[in-house]
């Protein structure tokens, strides 16, 4: 899809604006980390405050490396990461991550509503519990009820 034909399909469908805290994405892309430390909640601040270590920095790294060069309107490919408690940044909306759970990666597209979340917050590590019929003892009832 070429540049022409996209902008004509965004303008056909108008969404509102995305903002963060008063300010539009183009505006959170220009923020420094200082500045934007001071946008975010006060654990992701003290986040920021303690310096971006090696591991995260490597993450926003191999994001960069999977947009590039893509056309636009297309998916990148998905980066696997275990990086639960990374705080998401604004430079890495769009991408697709896969953030581990324990057991497997799962694909999250990060949206501009994501940014001062932790990637953890968006791949449960549990299987939440679906309650269904009682079994064998579950009750006083059920010593009556013949096995075969």
């Amino acid at each position: 899809m070429d540049a022409a034909t996209y902008a004509e399909l965004k303008k056909k469908r108008q969404f509102k604006k995305f903002q963060y805290r008063g300010i539009e994405l183009e505006g959170l892309l220009d923020l420094s980390n200082e500045e934007l430390a001071r946008l975010v909640t006060a654990r992701a601040r003290r986040r920021f405050q303690r310096g971006l270590k090696r591991k995260p920095m490597a993450l926003i790294k191999k994001l960069r490396k999977a947009k590039k060069g893509l056309e636009i309107g297309e998916k990148p490919p998905c980066v696997r990461t275990h990086l639960r408690n990374m705080v998401i940044v604004p430079e890495m909306i769009g991408s697709v991550v896969g953030i581990h759970n324990g057991k497997q990666f799962n694909a999250v597209e990060i949206k501009g509503e994501m940014v001062g979340y932790y990637l953890g917050e968006f791949s449960m590590t549990y299987k939440p519990v679906r309650h269904g019929k009682a079994g064998i003892g579950a009750t006083k009832s059920s010593r009556f009820i013949p096995l075969k």
